[in-house]
C-alpha cells in the first residue's frame, strides 16, 4: 500500500502480502486515515472486523487496535480520538487513545432513520 505524500511523490506503508486474517494481511480494506502523532496508517480492515494500525518503517505487519468490529468508516478530530462507523450495531463510536471499547456518539439504537438511529453508517 502506498501513501501519496505530496502530488508528485509516493511513500510505501506497507507492503501486500495478499488477502487473509493475519497481522500482516487485510480482508476488504473499507477505509484509511493518516495519524500523524504516531506516523502510522488507520485501516478498517473490514472483513476481518478490525481496525489496524501500520506504522511507517515496519511495512511488513500491522497491529489490532480495535477488534470485533464492523467498521465500514474512520476520521479522527485534532485530539487524536479516533472515530469508528459500526455496521451491524448501526452507531459510531470514538475511541480516545487507548481505549478499547469507546463511547457510543450516534445512533446505537437499533436501524432506523429517527434522531437517535443510523441505519449501516
Amino acid at each position: 500500500m502506498t501513501f501519496r505524500v505530496s502530488l508528485y511523490q509516493e511513500e510505501v506503508f506497507c507492503v501486500y502480502n495478499g488477502q487473509g486474517n493475519g497481522a500482516h494481511q487485510l480482508d476488504r480494506p473499507a477505509d484509511v486515515i493518516a495519524d500523524t502523532e504516531t506516523d502510522s496508517l488507520i485501516i478498517c480492515d473490514c472483513w476481518n472486523n478490525r481496525v489496524v494500525r501500520w506504522p511507517r518503517g515496519n511495512g511488513t505487519s500491522g497491529e489490532t487496535i480495535i477488534s470485533n468490529i464492523a467498521c465500514v468508516g474512520l476520521t479522527m478530530d485534532e485530539s487524536g480520538s479516533l472515530y469508528v462507523s459500526e455496521e451491524r450495531k448501526h452507531e459510531a463510536r470514538r475511541y480516545r487513545r487507548g481505549e478499547s471499547q469507546g463511547t457510543v456518539v450516534a445512533g446505537g439504537n437499533g436501524e432506523g432513520s429517527c434522531l437517535d438511529q443510523l441505519d449501516r453508517p
